[in-house]
């Protein structure tokens, strides 16, 4: 409520919105709790179903920071899935997870909502900066440079922007945030030194989560942002949700 009226004072009018995710993430996290306990009581062939829904509803949701972009959601859904699924799939064979369901389900639900922010911050930012520059593309366009030199600098400023939370994550780790897996697991009993190892393992499987889906995101959403006669599809101005 605090934040709700220092934001009204700053007419921000966050006030509908923090109140719908409130209001949404307790309802959503309850239900996911509530559908996990039965879930985690099944075989563990399941776990891969739960994994890739969870994938697609994050690909629907970080589409939306791409709405102005063609194939918003193909991107996302690619992006998350190589991303995510790489890292999921190489460390359980490794065996760096637990193919136990009771152990990949949450482990990997953290690295899909990474994959998620990342792929969210790369379409957003994109897209700006392409609206942004859109008749300096246009000009090197029309001067015979092909699509993919020119957005190069702009595809390379957002899979940066993509990157800097999880970069930012590795740098503050245990100086600034004691993350929650490795307070829950020290709160549960477990040797302090085993439960560091175990969320640096995390982190650094969160960063490569981040780089593999912000490459991928990025290549692929460079195509959407031509027509096959190379014409800018994406048009100067604000965003459709901006």
């Amino acid at each position: 409520m605090g934040v709700v009226l220092v934001a009204r004072w700053q007419a921000l009018h966050l006030e509908r919105e923090t109140f719908v995710a409130l209001a949404r993430s307790l309802v959503q996290i309850v239900a996911v709790g509530s559908v996990l306990l039965l879930l985690l009581r099944g075989p563990d062939w399941t776990s891969v179903l739960v994994l890739a829904t969870m994938m697609v509803v994050a690909a629907h949701m970080s589409a939306q920071r791409g709405r102005g972009l063609r194939g918003a959601f193909v991107v996302s859904l690619s992006g998350i899935g190589i991303g995510s699924g790489a890292v999921i799939l190489l460390m359980t064979l490794v065996g760096v997870i637990d193919p136990a369901l009771t152990s990949v389900v949450p482990v990997g639900s953290m690295l899909v909502y990474r994959a998620m922010i990342t792929n969210g911050l790369v379409l957003d930012r994109l897209e700006a900066e392409v609206r942004a520059h859109a008749g300096w593309i246009e000009a090197g366009l029309a001067l015979g440079a092909r699509p993919g030199v020119v957005v190069g600098p702009y595809v390379r400023a957002a899979v940066r922007a993509g990157l800097i939370p999880g970069i930012e994550g590795l740098r503050s780790l245990g100086i600034v945030w004691i993350p929650g897996l490795m307070a829950g697991m020290i709160l549960a009993g477990e040797d302090p030194i085993y439960a560091a190892v175990y969320q640096f393992v995390l982190m650094a499987m969160s960063y490569s989560v981040a780089g593999l889906t912000a490459v991928v995101s990025a290549y692929l959403v460079r195509g959407a942002l031509f027509s096959p006669a190379d014409q800018l599809l994406v048009r100067p101005g604000r965003t459709p949700g901006g």
